[in-house]
């Protein structure tokens, strides 16, 4: 007789978290809420320790200890536990986190919610509780489908559900609802693995062995496999449901063991076959295959169970092996080892890692570097974004590495936008999210650092969005507003209020004109402005600082009155007369009549442009901002001086004396009246009506 046994068996990773939680934690004051796992044994034992198991949650007082087992619970669970101040321990699988999220989020989202396994199983329970219990559940192909509303659907999986029935049931929702099937399989990829193992073994097989509890799902599924490739299919809750002769007749014996089936049940039975006759010298040869075959990959997790210890070290016991392997004292994880606590131990699990093969070497202390790895892979698989130093790059995109796996970030997810030279990233650190953990064939994560740096940019752009609004609704034209120059350019300063840039145009700074801005402002200083214009369509606001400045004219009359004199600086000329530039945005005009007592043909033939002269005030306007001056005035009068006529040409060309009619002379304050631009001065036209 042929034994081959699958190479998958014993606890899967959540289930060991839950039982090794349930068999460390102290026992005072601690309940399980539900069977930990479907094992009866297992139960029984973490029973003796005095945890208390309930179905309901009215039976744990409250400030008391729960342990959530690896199916999960509903959302009201937690929120009764928060009420009730009890300790939650929770070891839900990390493959049930995820679906129970994958629930909650579709359900807000308004999809409905379909649910595919077993009615009454507690994780399926689980999952119902995060879409407020309205997920329709169908637990085979046969049911009625038509039950579902008109409306987007998205459809997830127990994860222990066999993977051949949830493919028909994908493939029924799809042709009769199409696009609105939104398919998320959360099968575990352990299960499936189990699975796929155990219909290859059943297919070559004349029997086959399923070992676990009787009430375990993932345990039955295997079965139902099995039984479809092997008419000889014995079902075992342990050892003691073995009945040799029923199998001694077959050729080739398969044996697969449950993901709640510990490795001890397995070896009971591998043993009990021993015992028998006829079947000794058999199972000495497959123990002897399974020792001899490379079992164990470097880096791989195992349960050993103690059987002894010495000075050296602690003999273990490896998974579906006899031969006992030693577990160097320097390698396991205490302060000081003791052979003697370990003996006290003689029949427990202890959890090791496969530093060595050929021949196999354990340790214990690496166990603590996995356990810190699993928690931080799991905080990737909840969102946590995590960082990376790029390492090498390929054709699709950037590698790297975190701990023992391998990671990818391909290059449609480095950044918005085409990526061409990739080389360019190597020794750079990346920002990542995960979009993907692969363990199949190697231990992999495909993140993005894209999703990182747009919703950033998104949180920007609407950070700013929301402050603009902001200020938009609390500025007014005519508001005064204090502002902080931050940059200057050749047309104006750019000047921060509130946090939003404004503009001060150069022409808004004095009433005087500037060459520069830095004339008036400062970087760095705070000024108050007024607004001047908005625009809050083209994100634009105007605001002035002259504006709150005095101009010159409103203070003339205090610096200046009829009858002063005053130096300044000839800036202009004009036919009839000149502009003197008394201050700084204040002009005044000096008519060609008041510049000499002598009669002047032209303003130029006295004065020069740049010439800095004195000159009286004759008139003061400063609302219409007019001021006339004389420089006549303050020289003395000549006396006798007779105006010489002009002469005239006769038609024969000979000159002649013109005789001019004494005219009457007009008041200053006429021939000085004029409006040029708010600057002092005659206007042609006027002249030449007044002279006609």
């Amino acid at each position: 007789m042929e034994f081959i046994i699958a190479k998958s068996g014993g606890f899967c990773r959540g289930v060991k978290k839950a039982v090794d939680t349930a068999l460390t934690v102290d026992a005072k004051n601690t309940y399980i809420y539900g069977e930990i796992i479907h094992n009866p044994q297992v139960v029984q034992q973490i029973i003796n320790r005095g945890i208390v198991m309930v179905e309901r949650l009215e039976d744990v007082p409250e400030g008391a200890t729960l342990i959530i087992r690896s199916h999960g619970v509903g959302r009201d669970v937690y929120k009764l536990c928060e009420r009730r101040n009890i300790r939650v321990l929770d070891c839900t699988c990390e493959f049930v986190r995820r679906t129970q999220r994958i629930v909650d989020e579709k359900h807000r989202e308004g999809k409905t919610v379909i649910i595919v396994g077993e009615k009454s199983h507690p994780e399926v329970v689980g999952l119902n509780g995060w879409c407020e219990n309205e997920a329709f559940i169908f637990s085979s192909e046969d049911e009625d489908f038509s039950v579902l509303p008109e409306k987007e659907c998205c459809i997830v999986a127990q994860t222990t559900y066999s993977e051949e029935k949830f493919e028909k049931i994908i493939k029924i929702l799809n042709d009769k609802r199409g696009k609105t099937v939104e398919v998320f399989k959360t099968i575990c990829y352990t299960t499936i693995g189990r699975q796929n193992e155990a219909n290859d073994l059943s297919k070559q097989c004349d029997a086959i062995l399923v070992i676990g509890g009787l009430n375990s799902s993932n345990t039955n599924k295997l079965y139902d496999i099995c039984a479809k490739n092997c008419p000889n299919v014995f079902r075992l809750a342990s050892a003691v449901d073995l009945d040799y002769k029923t199998i001694k007749n077959f050729k080739k014996v398969g044996i697969v063991t449950g993901a709640s089936t510990p490795n001890a049940q397995t070896q009971e039975v591998l043993l009990k076959m021993e015992m028998e006759t006829e079947a000794k010298a058999t199972m000495a040869e497959v123990v002897a295959n399974m020792d001899s075959q490379p079992k164990f990959k470097k880096g791989q997790l195992i349960t050993a169970t103690i059987s002894s210890a010495d000075d050296s070290g602690v003999a273990v016991l490896l998974p579906l092996a006899k031969k006992e392997v030693i577990l160097d004292k320097e390698e396991v994880d205490c302060e000081v080892y003791n052979k003697d606590d370990f003996n006290a131990k003689l029949g427990e699990e202890i959890e090791l890692m496969v530093v060595a093969i050929n021949p196999v070497k354990l340790s214990q202390k690496q166990i603590k570097k996995i356990k810190e790895e699993e928690a931080m892979i799991a905080d990737i698989q909840n969102g946590k974004e995590f960082e990376v130093v790029c390492t090498g790059f390929n054709k699709g995109g950037l590698t790297s590495e975190l701990g023992s796996y391998v990671v990818f970030v391909p290059a449609r997810e480095i950044r918005s936008g085409y990526v061409k030279e990739l080389d360019k990233y190597v020794g750079k650190k990346l920002r990542l999210r995960l979009i993907e953990v692969k363990t199949e064939r190697r231990k992999e994560i495909i993140a993005s650092q894209r999703v990182i740096i747009e919703e950033e940019k998104a949180a920007r752009e609407a950070a700013k969005a929301a402050k603009e609004a902001e200020f938009f609704a609390s500025i007014h034209v005519d508001d005064v507003v204090e502002g902080k120059v931050e940059r200057v350019t050749s047309f104006g300063a750019f000047v921060s209020v509130n946090g939003f840039d404004c503009l001060a145009h150069i022409s808004d700074l004095s009433w005087t004109g500037v060459k520069a801005v830095t004339d008036v402002l400062e970087i760095g200083q705070k000024y108050e402005f007024k607004v001047l214009k908005i625009d809050e369509e083209s994100k634009k606001v105007s605001i002035g600082y002259k504006q709150l400045q005095a101009q010159p004219w409103d203070i003339a009359a205090e610096k200046y009155a009829e009858g002063d004199v005053i130096h300044g600086k000839v800036v202009r000329i004009v036919p009839f007369g000149a502009f003197v530039e008394v201050e700084k945005g204040i002009d005044g005009l000096v008519h060609v009549s008041q510049i000499s007592h002598e009669f002047l043909e032209n303003p130029t033939t006295a004065l020069t442009i740049g010439q800095e002269i004195d000159a009286k005030i004759l008139k003061l306007d400063c609302a219409e901002k007019k001021m006339t001056l004389s420089i006549k005035a303050l020289e003395p009068k000549p006396e006798n001086v007779e105006r010489k006529p002009r002469a005239a040409k006769a038609e024969d060309g000979e000159v002649k004396e013109k005789v001019r009619k004494p005219r009457a002379a007009k008041p200053a304050d006429e021939v000085t009246e004029w409006n040029e631009g708010g600057v002092g001065g005659v206007s042609i036209a006027d002249l030449l009506n007044k002279n006609s």
